[in-house]
């Protein structure tokens, strides 16, 4: 199958995997406001290779969402082949990545995640089991450093293997969430790239047309902090996780900075149009019970204005659509 990676405009403006969060709704408003490429929600390989009735409904997309990517973690590479031939027929993405980098304690001590970062040969033969599993492009997603073992040491070891796409998160595992980008070890991992190809290692089939496509992520709440992130590692594109939370249209405002060097900024009233767009996206997908789910990201939508405060405990008791249409409606500058 050909590796949709490649046919996208550079730089690739991709909705980063979250759990609990890159929902179906949410990507729809995120491509709605021009993310290229988007993850799912952290999916169990070994549920899905046993059926999972839950997790394949976890997984279910709209046809707006493509590029649209499932991500599967776990930590026994023989369920992974299964899990990859269930996504492949059942749900049909444009691809499969593998998580990698999650600092979740609870999935690195399964020995999940950001775990295989440390365990070079089981994370080797998981990725080989998904690529016998699926005919779809196949990526993974890591950090920057999982205690001494660094992002550039890890690709090194797997770097023969036929990877379409790395995500690259900036920061350490130690780290989580928070505090500074390491680009040094997102741009290393794409030197060795581009070191390979310039040194025409023929002996490694890998090295012709299956170079990865490196995605940079960790940090991005700007337009400026995604010019900065691709400028400081020479990345193919970002990964844009919280930031979307906050405000989706930071696609849209990141592809007119990239262009042009300005961005229009939203406004209150913009905000609030966005966010009724996805409450009635998610209405469309889940009827009455994805209000419930909604009140989550309304609380990102309405933070760090004068009587934030006071919204966000309306928010947080909506129960309709009509209820989130009132609430916005007396939110005023």
């Amino acid at each position: 199958m050909p590796n949709f990676w490649k046919k996208i405009n550079k730089p690739i403006l991709a909705l980063a995997p979250m759990a609990g969060y890159t929902n179906s709704p949410f990507r729809q408003i995120c491509k709605a406001y021009g993310a290229d490429v988007v993850y799912s929600e952290m999916a169990n390989a070994t549920a899905l290779s046993f059926g999972g009735k839950k997790t394949l409904e976890l997984l279910e997309f709209n046809k707006t969402e493509k590029f649209y990517v499932v991500q599967l973690f776990g930590n026994d590479p023989k369920y992974f082949k299964k899990a990859a031939q269930v996504v492949s027929a059942k749900i049909k993405p444009d691809g499969i990545d593998i998580n990698m980098g999650c600092p979740v304690k609870k999935v690195f001590s399964n020995g999940g995640g950001a775990a295989l970062m440390l365990d070079t040969e089981k994370a080797r033969e998981i990725i080989k089991e998904t690529l016998k599993g699926t005919k779809l492009p196949v990526s993974i997603k890591i950090r920057s450093k999982v205690g001494k073992t660094t992002a550039y040491k890890f690709i090194k070891k797997i770097k023969d293997l036929k990877i379409s796409a790395i995500m690259v998160h900036g920061r350490s595992m130690k780290q989580g969430f928070s505090g500074e980008i390491d680009y040094l070890q997102i741009k290393k991992v794409k030197s060795l790239y581009e070191r390979a190809v310039e040194e025409k290692k023929e002996s490694d089939s890998f090295f012709s047309s299956t170079v990865p496509t490196i995605l940079a992520n960790g940090g991005i709440d700007t337009p400026e902090d995604a010019g900065k992130m691709i400028e400081k590692t020479g990345a193919n594109g970002i990964g844009i996780a919280r930031g979307a939370l906050k405000k989706p249209w930071l696609f849209f405002q990141t592809k007119q900075y990239l262009e042009t060097g300005e961005y229009k900024e939203f406004s209150l009233e913009d905000t609030k149009k966005a966010a009724l767009r996805h409450a009635r996206m998610s209405y469309q997908d889940k009827g009455k019970h994805s209000v419930l789910e909604m009140r989550k990201y309304l609380l990102w939508y309405f933070r760090g204005f004068e009587g934030a405060k006071d919204v966000r405990k309306d928010l947080v008791k909506v129960e309709s659509l009509r209820d989130i249409k009132n609430v916005l409606k007396g939110i005023k500058k």
